[in-house]
């Protein structure tokens, strides 16, 4: 199973990402957790010691011009564009239980698009994961899906997009859809998350008609003092647990 989480930033998405990662995990499920939002830190939302300390692959200056035979930060020129990935997964992530972790990082000139070494490592990178490995892969995305492409998009099991009682993350959800038709990325469905009782979920079912929801996670205060306290929610929020446990179920992974 290959899932993708997206979303406003601040809608929980990182936290839902860590839940869904965790609970699976302790399910006997291997897991790889992919960090692919620059802004977000899912290896603390996991629960990962040390997390400030890992380095994203991006930032990996020697590795990139190891693979793709060009200095990181040029643009144009020279090098692989099909650079050797498939090690990165067990060699350069950091595991905890069944989980592995990697950050991908943020690519800083000419944005994730650019034709450039870091650009190219990272899709290619994508491209395994999604294509090549048997374990769960869970994407924690930027509110976006830039590091898909058409080819692993067709691979993607489900896009989840987690949302909060609010326009911003309704429309924010609507721009995702509009990017995951330009690549044929059809499986789309909705979390709601910080939920506080039923009008909540009645208005983010009204405003977004067209989508399929996984389930509510209420609001929680645990989550917020977890996230204060740099606990893993998955030690706090025991309601988040068991809506995550149904997601699940319902996912079939």
């Amino acid at each position: 199973m290959k899932l993708a989480v997206s979303g406003k930033g601040g809608v929980g998405k990182t936290t839902f990402s860590s839940l869904l990662a965790r609970t699976l995990s302790d399910q006997g499920k291997i897991v790889l957790a992919i960090d692919a939002d620059p802004d977000a830190n899912l290896a603390a939302a996991l629960g990962i010691a040390d997390a400030d300390k890992i380095t994203p692959i991006s930032e990996m200056k020697d590795l990139i011009f190891e693979r793709t035979g060009a200095q990181p930060g040029t643009i144009g020129g020279f090098f692989k564009l099909n650079p050797k990935v498939d090690d990165i997964p067990d060699t350069l992530s950091t595991k905890l239980g069944n989980i592995r972790l990697m950050r991908l990082g943020s690519v800083k000139q000419g944005g994730s698009g650019c034709l450039c070494p870091e650009s190219t490592l990272l899709k290619a990178l994508i491209t395994h994961v999604v294509l090549g490995r048997n374990e769960v892969v869970i994407m924690d995305m930027e509110a976006g899906i830039e590091h898909l492409g058409r080819a692993t998009a067709q691979a993607v099991d489900k896009l989840i997009i987690v949302v909060e009682p609010g326009r911003r993350s309704i429309e924010t959800a609507g721009q995702i859809k509009r990017l995951a038709g330009e690549i044929h990325l059809k499986n789309l469905a909705v979390v709601g998350n910080k939920i506080r009782g039923p009008k909540d979920e009645a208005f983010l079912r009204e405003n977004l008609k067209d989508f399929e929801f996984l389930g509510f996670i209420p609001y929680d205060s645990d989550l917020i003092e977890a996230d204060l306290s740099g606990v893993s929610p998955y030690e706090t929020a025991a309601s988040a647990k068991q809506v995550v446990e149904d997601i699940i179920k319902g996912l079939s992974v």
